[in-house]
């Protein structure tokens, strides 16, 4: 990645679309839970992904079921099975720019499951809103080039994903 010394982050556009109803239902204040950790996890670790200046930059969040997200794993992935969430950096964690000036940076998509996310929760006794923030961090992380391949890309990118969810003031999931 490219470091860059900027002190302000890009003013962060989010689209949100929810294709399962269960979501609305479950999670309380959900557009402004998912807006405010996106905004959160974006602001602590944009640093170094950007080649130039940047005034703006996207991201879209596609809240669905569970098969939704087993055909994407499966013709993506090649996993045949749904997943907690799936992240489609359009940047895979280096900007290379040049665009013209002022025009935002698509990052890429994010996509969860409902299902499994709900199932997760219940397996690790946790509540469910603090599991729908660590995946939302998780797959925003992915967007700005962290990954989790080796041993010290997993530990790099899971000590962030704590540090964004004390700043949100969600429990450390890997304590």
């Amino acid at each position: 990645m490219t470091q860059r010394n900027d002190v302000t982050p890009p003013q962060l556009n989010i689209a949100v679309r929810v294709d399962e109803p269960d979501w609305q239902t479950t999670f309380d204040d959900l557009q402004a839970t998912l807006e405010k950790t996106l905004t959160t996890a974006f602001e602590l670790s944009w640093h170094g992904v950007f080649a130039g200046p940047v005034q703006m930059a996207e991201v879209s969040l596609l809240l669905t079921d569970n098969e939704t997200v087993k055909t994407l794993n499966r013709d993506y992935r090649n996993q045949d099975k749904p997943t907690n969430v799936l992240a489609f950096a359009v940047l895979d964690g280096e900007d290379t720019g040049p665009r013209p000036e002022g025009a935002p940076v698509m990052l890429g998509d994010i996509i969860m499951a409902y299902g499994v996310l709900m199932t997760e929760a219940g397996d690790k006794k946790i509540q469910p809103s603090s599991h729908l923030c660590h995946l939302v961090v998780h797959g925003m992380l992915h967007l700005l080039g962290f990954d989790h391949q080796s041993d010290d890309e997993a530990g790099e990118m899971e000590a962030m994903e704590s540090r964004i969810l004390k700043k949100l003031g969600v429990a450390d999931p890997y304590e």
